[in-house]
């Protein structure tokens, strides 16, 4: 496959150096973006219904059709994506740093086994351990993320899939969508700008993200949305399969 584009650089962060380090926030800030991820996480499924069914339509080509299934996903969030999965068809493991998230994971999927822990840091499950693994809008935040991605590819079975999504950004299409989704949202809800916010949470490019993955895993399938044209500007997210 083609690499992505990627012509975007933030001055506060060294691309290709790991792991990034950011300056500190104030506790206004801390609340403010502990706030406004959880808020982000229930308001997207609400309003933004054609980018969630890529999001979580994209990860379904990786589903086992045959035979039993152990599924890990990291980032799980407030457990959107899981309402898609086939829980009666698997053994489906969640994994999500923010306890409070972790705790709706639980009350609203009782069959998911959750853990609250770092995913850049040893996960707590034997090598070889998935048949797939899922991660969806989350190695674009991961400062660590060669070493997320080392655990994912230990816990992999041989053969094992692992589905991604990612945000193409930067990009002038995200940039767009941005400005008349998440950011109105924070400005509105907050009053004060949304720069410090993204460029913390936005850390790794579309173009870091797949080198790094080249290195773990054969990368067998990309497709762009809401275009097929594999142009990161023109994009607002890609789906990738790695093996």
């Amino acid at each position: 496959m083609k690499p992505i584009d990627d012509t975007w650089s933030a001055p506060h962060i060294t691309r290709h150096a790991w792991p990034k380090v950011f300056p500190p926030l104030s506790e206004a800030q801390k609340r403010i973006n502990t706030d406004f991820v959880k808020l982000w996480h229930e308001v997207m499924p609400q309003r933004y219904g054609l980018a969630e069914r890529f999001n979580n339509g994209y990860p379904l080509q990786s589903a086992v059709v045959n035979g039993p299934c152990r599924t890990l996903e990291i980032g799980a969030g407030l457990g959107e994506h899981i309402k898609y999965e086939d829980l009666a068809a698997q053994e489906y493991h969640a994994v999500e740093f923010r306890p409070e998230m972790a705790a709706e994971i639980r009350r609203r999927f009782p069959k998911v086994r959750v853990e609250v822990t770092d995913c850049q840091e040893r996960l707590p499950y034997p090598d070889a351990y998935f048949d797939r693994a899922i991660a969806i809008h989350v190695l674009e935040h991961l400062p660590n993320l060669p070493a997320a991605l080392d655990q994912v590819r230990r816990v992999l079975k041989p053969g094992g899939v692992f589905a991604i999504v990612y945000p193409c950004d930067p990009g002038f299409a995200y940039w767009i969508g941005r400005k008349i989704s998440a950011e109105r949202l924070f400005r509105a809800k907050y009053g004060v700008p949304y720069g410090w916010f993204i460029r913390r949470e936005h850390i790794n490019s579309p173009r870091e993200i797949e080198i790094e993955l080249a290195r773990r895993f054969r990368l067998s399938g990309r497709r762009f949305f809401p275009l097929r044209i594999p142009l990161v500007s023109l994009n607002l997210c890609v789906g990738v399969m790695a093996r």
